[in-house]
């Protein structure tokens, strides 16, 4: 089960039993596995993740669970099955990481829960995602990401007055599934000077509150309640949206020296002294103006030209891509942030994101596909539990993997 190039990435020799579904906790431990972790996906026999029916499908099978699975040895098993549970109980106590999103008190149910768990295996990380948080009278409802985004704050600060609207990606997902990525290597370098183990807990509704800036900030410290401002930032400008002669870009001004080399690059040098834009604060008091000057310039020019000018002046400009400008960017070549995969299940190459955290000195690539239902049962119980062929073919006939 050891892959010899893992050998040189950075959690070679973490091993993780995976109970994740959905999103949130797959891209967690997508992470891990993209470091070399060798992560196990347990998944219900015959049924799977339910992201195995996610768009965008191909050949009946998911490039979604293609994605955020890659890199995963595939294990089926039976937990509400008494042999299931001591399969699981086993395994346990030859991993380093428990990872489920479970709703809240499903693991109890099974009899397998943190305390039981620890009792079994006391270096075990324990690690769980959930909408609300394990404790209070929302802890066992049911939690999407539309549903974090709109009970943790962000989703009244999108969009324009009178039209919130959400992030477009499930940020409550996966900014919780990297806190937890994050909090398990916590808990692993504890575990180093400690020799125990610990539970993880990360709420989706806590992720969205901890990344809505300054919103919080503005209403404890100012009393003033954060509403959706478009693309501008609330508390900075010019920092927002322009309309060029052929198409849309970014620009940002976070301090007074980029809006005076933004003024300079306008042939304009004057206005940086004009008295309502002579700091940050007026310029956000009088931003609705400013951006109308901003706009009497940039749509006059092209794109390329914007960019010319604005980039040589020094000052943070982009142009707004759609997903297949941005695929077939420099930058995103340039970075490998296009993975290419055989993946069996669709049955071709197909290109994923790849990831982001390039460890110098570490091959960035993946090393196998998303796991078909099952596909490494037999090496797992074979090289794990040093359970024979017979005892296998025992456990398919009972339909507990």
């Amino acid at each position: 089960m050891n892959n010899e190039i893992n050998k040189i990435k950075p959690l070679h020799g973490l091993r993780i039993l995976d109970l994740t579904h959905a999103y949130s906790g797959p891209f967690c431990t997508m992470h891990l596995a993209d470091q070399g972790a060798e992560v196990i996906k347990l998944e219900v026999p015959g049924k799977g993740d339910q992201c195995r029916n996610w768009e965008p499908m191909k050949n009946g099978a998911s490039g979604y669970f293609a994605y955020v699975n890659r890199n995963k040895l595939g294990l089926t098993l039976d937990l509400k099955a008494e042999k299931g549970r001591e399969i699981f109980k086993e395994l346990i106590k030859n991993v380093d990481v428990v990872c489920e999103n479970f709703r809240v008190g499903t693991m109890e149910k099974l009899g397998l829960g943190y305390e039981v768990l620890k009792e079994i295996n006391p270096r075990l990380i324990y690690a769980s995602i959930s909408g609300f948080g394990l404790e209070g009278p929302e802890a066992k409802r049911p939690c999407y990401d539309i549903v974090a985004q709109a009970m943790g704050g962000i989703l009244s600060m999108t969009g324009t007055e009178g039209n919130v609207v959400k992030v477009g990606p499930a940020i409550a997902d996966n900014y919780s599934g990297t806190y937890l990525s994050l909090g398990i290597m916590m808990a692993l370098y504890q575990r180093e000077r400690t020799g125990e183990g610990s539970r993880v807990d990360v709420s989706m509704v806590d992720t969205i509150f901890s990344i809505l800036e300054t919103g919080i900030v503005q209403y404890t410290i100012g009393d003033v309640i954060a509403g959706p401002v478009g693309n501008r930032d609330p508390v900075i400008s010019p920092f927002d949206s322009f309309k060029a002669a052929d198409g849309m870009c970014v620009i940002a001004c976070g301090t007074d020296k980029f809006f005076a080399c933004l003024c300079e690059a306008m042939d304009s040098p004057k206005l940086a002294q004009d008295p309502r834009f002579l700091n940050n604060t007026l310029r956000c008091e009088n931003q609705e103006v400013l951006k109308s000057i901003i706009e009497s310039w940039s749509t006059t020019l092209t794109m390329d030209q914007l960019e010319e000018k604005i980039v040589g002046a020094g000052v943070p400009f982009g142009k707004i891509q759609n997903t297949a400008q941005a695929c077939e960017s420099d930058i995103i070549k340039r970075r490998n942030m296009l993975w290419s995969v055989d993946d069996p299940a669709i049955g071709k190459t197909i290109q994923i994101p790849g990831t982001p955290i390039k460890v110098h000195g570490a091959e960035d690539k993946p090393e196998r596909p998303a796991p078909l239902l099952g596909q490494h049962n037999r090496e797992i119980l074979t090289d794990l539990l040093h359970m024979s062929e017979k005892e296998i073919e025992q456990l398919e006939e009972e339909n507990v993997i």
